[in-house]
């Protein structure tokens, strides 16, 4: 039998998620939608294929013909929204952040804990992209030796101007710091975040951080929201024995007045288009097989925790040791590709 899904939230992600879900992902029914803007939420409703039109989160969430809830509405509404699905004891997947602070992502994992299995998965679905998968296995495979270092760059065309440089840490970066924690195995245990001495910290600000992590690795991330050019994510895993480098996709290379181009995309839904569709269908897998999948709770808590220390940084200008709490036994490493 299929899985029955409810949306909350219809903006950017959320009538992207369920034009997979209503297209492209087998195993998965759209039951029903909610956006805080009624018209937007009918209008996907009929793109998608959606039965139903929810009159709020609640009623979304309370339905009991509905198995499983998709949550892509603000920020800020993700804790309250995570622990109804909770309390209602029905498996969610949260785009990130799971909850806007560390301290509220710890209630969602006391929440999960008493009930003893993994109902949450959040959104960072770069553990899903080809690419990234490839890296991984390369790492694991032992040919290149012990990891080393890994660099990051995260670049977009333009940033709106309250976009300011200690969201390029909370709302950018953490996709990096996740990426980081999955690919390394491994905790983040601090950063430093610098800005050029010629930048002001301010909208679309270039900002570099660099971390460690428990087995001493190093991980560098640039984050520069104003580049301009388009949007561009590229990483190199530095080893003992050599390097593995992230290749971005392309369709199509042209060729006219003496060069050759490939373009960049505007932004960052064409570069994880199938990273996205490969979280959700791991996503309903899970959901059939009744094992949990991807970034868990902790995992949502982990990535705050670290861009809270970030920004910490940002403001006090010198390296930041990383605290987090003691792992619960629920949230264990494993070994699976696409889980930590």
């Amino acid at each position: 039998m299929s899985v029955r899904i409810g949306i909350i939230g219809t903006g950017v992600m959320g009538a992207d998620h369920a034009r997979s879900l209503g297209k492209h992902v087998p195993g998965a029914i759209l039951k029903a939608v909610y956006d805080a803007d009624a018209t937007r939420a009918r209008i996907v409703a009929e793109e998608t294929g959606a039965e139903t039109v929810a009159a709020s989160p609640a009623e979304l969430i309370a339905d009991q013909t509905i198995d499983a809830v998709l949550i892509a509405a603000p920020d800020g509404t993700h804790q309250e929204l995570v622990l109804s699905c909770l309390a209602a004891r029905k498996p969610v997947l949260c785009e990130k952040p799971l909850a806007p602070t560390p301290g509220e992502c710890l209630d969602v994992i006391a929440a999960e804990q008493k009930l003893g299995k993994r109902l949450v998965q959040v959104g960072y679905m770069r553990r899903f992209d080809p690419s990234y998968v490839d890296m991984k296995a390369a790492r694991r495979s032992g040919q290149l030796g012990q990891a080393l270092m890994f660099h990051c760059f995260h670049r977009n065309v333009s940033a709106p101007a309250w976009f300011d440089a200690g969201m390029a840490v909370t709302n950018s970066a953490v996709h990096e710091f996740d990426i980081a924690r999955w690919l390394l195995d491994d905790e983040l245990t601090s950063v430093e975040t610098f800005v050029p001495g010629t930048s002001q910290v301010a909208a679309g600000s270039p900002v570099f951080l660099v971390l460690s992590t428990a087995a001493g690795l190093l991980v560098t991330i640039e984050v520069f929201n104003n580049a301009g050019y388009g949007y561009d994510v590229r990483g190199e895993l530095v080893c003992e024995k050599g390097t593995v480098s992230l290749r971005q996709p392309a369709s199509i290379e042209a060729n006219a007045a003496l060069a050759r181009t490939i373009a960049y995309p505007a932004d960052w839904r064409p570069r994880f288009a199938d990273a996205y569709r490969l979280q959700l269908q791991a996503w309903v897998q899970s959901l059939h097989a009744g094992t949990a999948h991807g970034a868990n709770a902790w995992d949502g808590y982990a990535a705050s925790a670290v861009a809270e220390a970030g920004v910490r940084s940002l403001a006090e200008g010198r390296q930041i040791r990383i605290e987090l709490a003691e792992r619960p036994a629920l949230y264990s490493f494993s070994k699976s590709p696409n889980m930590s």
